[in-house]
């Protein structure tokens, strides 16, 4: 990894998500509109969001999903938010001890390029926590590249100045529970800022004999002729490591994870995200509420031979 500047190039476009501006555009409102529809929000209008967590995968499979997390980035911007996304991301492919900043100076999508922050990535870089991605890591890597579509699709249907939305991704690694600590606390202050608004990229359980994860029951416990089906398993797991995300026990979540051994990709930048969340609750710089929104699988494992992926989308709304 170096410090020299590229323009990120689409590389999953065409393959993970339409690589038509008009295609990919009907797709992104769909989702978006449907997502819209179901949650409805009657009465009062909700605080504005702060921050997601939405899933990666290709779009056929998570935008649906997804469309539920972005329409919190959607209201924010429509309530005046202005500034730049903070996306953090997990790392498939690359082994990384610690966090990596893009180096990209732009980032392609077929709505359009997204401008990265380049102040906001020099004072990160001037804490000295954080390395640089080159060109190849950050377009292989696709968890980070997921999101950019729904960035940008958000960002044009806004009555925002383009030259005031801009992004920042940062990669994190497979680090430890006190790596993630302390990189929550070094995030914590930047997420906090009112023109931050924070993305954490993350599928949920990978079920499957191909993922090499294939429990069928809570560790320690006995099947008996009442069990549930492997799918309706795969959910309550899910949903129990998402009661902790949203109840921000950054500690709790370790545990569960060291428990169950979830397969929740992005399971480090998401205790990141708490760490830093935990860390604004006890200053007193911010505090906000995380609302799970929407949860699917692509497929309903019922047998050994089947296999699965959890989506979860998740909205971050900050407490009057």
């Amino acid at each position: 990894m170096n410090s020299k500047r590229y323009k990120r190039e689409a590389e999953h476009g065409g393959s993970w998500y339409q690589s038509d501006p008009d295609d990919l555009n009907k797709d992104l409102s769909g989702y978006l509109q449907k997502a819209e529809i179901d949650q409805n929000f009657s009465g009062k209008s909700p605080p504005i969001a702060r921050g997601i967590i939405a899933p990666h995968a290709g779009f056929s499979y998570s935008g649906p999903t997804a469309g539920y997390a972005y329409n919190g980035l959607k209201s924010a911007l429509e309530k005046g938010w202005q500034g730049t996304v903070l996306v953090l991301h997990p790392s498939h492919h690359v082994y990384l001890e610690g966090c990596a900043i893009s180096g990209a100076t732009s980032l392609e999508t077929p709505l359009g390029d997204l401008s990265v922050d380049d102040s906001l990535r020099s004072e990160l870089l001037n804490t000295g926590e954080f390395t640089v991605m080159d060109k190849e890591t950050d377009e292989n890597e696709h968890s980070g590249e997921m999101q950019y579509p729904f960035i940008a699709k958000t960002f044009l249907d806004s009555a925002v100045e383009a030259s005031n939305l801009l992004v920042l991704p940062i990669m994190v690694g497979a680090i430890s529970t006190a790596q993630e600590s302390h990189f929550g606390r070094v995030l914590s202050k930047f997420v906090a800022r009112k023109n931050v608004f924070t993305v954490i990229s993350s599928d949920f359980c990978h079920w499957g004999a191909r993922f090499g994860y294939t429990p069928t029951k809570p560790p320690g416990q006995i099947i008996t002729s009442g069990s549930k089906e492997i799918y309706e398993y795969i959910e309550w797991m899910d949903h129990l490591g998402m009661d902790h995300i949203a109840s921000q026990e950054p500690g709790a979540f370790a545990k569960y994870i060291k428990q169950y051994k979830n397969t929740i990709c992005g399971r480090h930048p998401i205790a990141v995200y708490l760490s830093a969340l935990n860390e604004n609750t006890k200053n007193g710089s911010e505090k906000v509420r995380i609302d799970f929104v929407k949860y699917a699988q692509s497929s309903h494992a019922k047998t050994m031979r089947d296999s699965s992926v959890s989506y979860a989308s998740a909205i971050s709304r900050k407490v009057a």
